[in-house]
This record gives structure tokens, sequence and C-alpha cells, in this order.
């Protein structure tokens, strides 16, 4: 049985070979190793998107004091954003699955550009919504399908290319506060309009790797003609997914509970100033960004069920400690539990993939989705609970949800040639 493409460097500019590779052709392609240019590239550009779509939650006490925004407003933008995004990822997957969309990528990055642009000048709580929402279309669009391309050009390091691309992503939100506290804070929020001008570098990067991608295209039908043997039964890979989901889910909500409210959190308990919230919250996000990083090459070695085992219950003891820390000691505690914790991130993508690899489209669109959908349902209730019952008693419950890691020995075995050790 045939495998499918792999692309290397060296085949950046090749004419466009058939889809038919003989089995020997296939293996020396993955032999060669990854695309470094194009995961780069796709790096590069969820560095530039996600370092935007930051600004939302790091101009959350700006929106707050400048038209009296309560808890459950605030939580109510962050849902319009990930909502949003929610919804419309697994309906990209979907039709990319069935036909690719190369340029799409920047298409995307083009409503995140107006969607800041419109939050630099709204003026009422629903036109902030509106941005938040357009902001979060396009990264509905951006997502699926660069996390296809990130595992075409892998090179069979499937962990590996999918933590390069996360931890751009990751690397742009945890810019995003420090941006705030420089320019937002001080020059109030039309500056956020200042930040657009990146997305065209962004646009320019996208559609460049649009046109790599455009005549390596794998159709839904030549991947399923791939399919390894030895996998898991449909009922073994819907209770994977399931898990999968449910990981997902408590890594997503226990991390939007710090992006959302640390800064909060810190004012309320420790008195510090808004611009040091923000650097306390980099710290954070900082040590998320290098778990991503890890988890992914990591998984590729030991296996990725062991990463999203070990990740996401080993943060249990730091977070359920973090509540009860001082400034500098708790600072240090979130710091550990979002590295450990978002070293699943990659691993839980992969898998999710290779359970269903002529559906990598639609995989990546429902567990992007779902984390965004989570975390902005998660959001907005968290801010209710906050207004009834206390910012600090948000954090204790929440210091629970890594507990749900327990689950993660029901995942199914995959064959040894799927990936890495699955």
């Amino acid at each position: 049985m045939n495998k499918p493409v792999v692309v290397t460097e060296e085949t950046l500019a090749a004419p466009v070979v058939s889809p038919e590779l003989p089995q020997a052709a296939a293996d020396k392609a993955a032999a060669s190793g990854p695309a470094y240019a194009v995961i780069g590239g796709l790096s590069v550009s969820h560095f530039l998107n996600d370092t935007m779509q930051s600004l939302i939650p790091s101009v959350y006490p700006i929106l707050k004091a400048n038209y009296a925004l309560d808890f459950a407003q605030i939580g109510l933008i962050t849902m319009a954003f990930q909502f949003t995004t929610s919804l419309l990822q697994p309906v990209v997957g979907i039709v990319t699955d069935r036909k690719p969309q190369p340029y799409s990528l920047a298409i995307g990055m083009g409503f995140t550009f107006a969607g800041l642009i419109m939050l630099s000048v709204a003026n009422t709580f629903a036109l902030i919504l509106i941005a938040a929402a357009t902001v979060g279309f396009g990264s509905a669009v951006f997502h699926p399908e660069s996390s296809r391309i990130a595992r075409l050009a892998s090179g069979g390091r499937y962990g590996f290319a999918q933590a390069v691309f996360q931890v751009g992503g990751n690397m742009g939100t945890a810019v995003g506060p420090l941006l705030a506290a420089a320019v937002i804070v001080p020059f109030g929020q039309p500056s956020i309009a200042w930040f657009s001008s990146i997305a065209f570098i962004a646009i320019v990067v996208l559609w460049n790797i649009g046109r790599w991608y455009k005549p390596r295209i794998v159709t839904k039908k030549q991947a399923m003609a791939a399919m390894p043997e030895g996998m898991p039964t449909s009922r073994k890979i819907m209770i994977g997914l399931v898990v999968l989901a449910l990981l997902s889910f408590s890594k997503a909500l226990y991390t939007v509970s710090l992006s959302s409210y640390y800064t909060f959190y810190l004012m309320h308990k420790f008195g510090v100033s808004t611009q040091a919230a923000q650097v306390y919250l980099f710290v954070f996000l900082a040590a998320n960004a290098a778990g991503v990083f890890f988890g992914g090459p990591i998984g590729d070695r030991i296996g990725r069920r062991y990463v999203i085992w070990l990740s996401i219950l080993g943060a249990l003891p730091f977070a359920l400690a973090m509540p009860y820390a001082g400034l500098v000691s708790g600072t240090i505690l979130v710091a550990i539990a979002g590295f450990i914790i978002s070293s699943a991130t990659a691993a839980i993508i992969v898998f999710a993939q290779e359970l269903m690899p002529h559906r990598v489209g639609m995989i990546s669109g429902i567990f992007f989705g779902f984390s965004f959908g989570v975390g902005g349902l998660g959001a907005a209730a968290l801010g209710e609970v906050a207004d009834a019952r206390g910012i600090e008693f948000v954090f204790t419950v929440c210091s629970f949800l890594p507990a749900m890691g327990l689950i993660g020995f029901l995942l199914p075995s995959l064959p040894k040639n799927v990936g890495g050790k699955a």
C-alpha cells in the first residue's frame, strides 16, 4: 500500500509529482527530512497572527475602565472571539478536506487585520463584540489548513512540525501582553490599529506558502488509499477522540482562566499595577510556549500517549498550590504548570490526526475549534463566577482541572509505523 507524498526542502522548486509514488520513492522522500522553510514560515505567520489576536485579552483592563464593563461582559468578549472560531474551524476543515484552498490562509489573515482596525475605533460594547468576532473568523480560516500544511511538510516528524507551528502562536500570545503594556496602555485603544500593519507581512508569507502548497495537495481519496494497516477499530478511534476532547477541555479551560483573568487576580490580591500584571502574565504565556515547543519532539521519541497523559496530570500539584502562594512563588508555580500542561498541545493534535489521517482538516478544525470554544464559553462562565464569588474563588476551582489527565490511559495504541511511537 502506498504512503502519502512527503515534501522536503529539496522539492520546493520541483515539478508536481504523481500521487501514486512507489513505496521506495515515498520512503526516500520521508528519509530526507522536513521542509524547514515551510514549517518556519508557518510558525512565523502563526506568531504574527496570534500576536495580533492576543491584543484582545491584553486590553481588557483598558476596555473595562473605558466602558465600565463587568467581568461577565469581559467574558462575553472572549466568547465572541473564541466561540466564532470554534464554530467555523470544523466547517473550514471539512471544506478543505474535500477541496483544499491553498490561498485561504492569506485571506483569513485579512479578516484578522480588519478586526483589529474595528477594535481600535469601537466605542460601544456591541462594536467591540463584532470586532472580536471578526478576528475570530480570521483565526478559524487560518488554523486548520496551516496544521495540514505543517503535517505535509514534516518529513515524518509530525510532532516536531506541529510543535514548531504551534510555538509560533504561543510566542505571539506571550508577546501580546508586553506590547499592550508598552504601547496600548500608555497610548490607549486607538493604538491597537498600529499593530494591524504586521498583518501585511503575514499575508505575504502565507501567499507564498500557498504557492508552495498548491501543487502538492493530497486529496482525501489519496489519503484514504494510504491508510496504514493495524489501525484501531472504529469504536476505539471514537473513544480515543472523546478522551482527547476531554483532555483538551481541561487544558483549554485552565489556560483560559489564566490568560483572561490572571491580571485581575494579581491586581486584586497583590495590588500590582496593570503594566506589572501584564509582565507576570507574559511569564506564564512564555512558559506555555516553551512547553509546546518541547512537547512535540518528545512525543515523536517516547510516544504521544505518554506525553499527553503525563503533561496534563503532571501540572496538577503546581496548579493546586498556586492559589495559596505569594506573588513570586505563585508566578513560579503558574509558569511550571503552564510549561507542563502545554507540552500536550502538539501531541493531542497529532494523535487525533493519526486516528483519522484521511480527515486531517476536519480533525484539526474540530480540535482547534473545540479548544477555542471551550475557552470562549469557559471565559464567559468564569466571568460570571468571578462576579458572584470573587476572582480568587475562580482560581481555586480551576486548580483541580489538570486532574482530568487520569483518563489518558484510555487512549488506544497505534501501529508503530504511524508517526512516531504513538
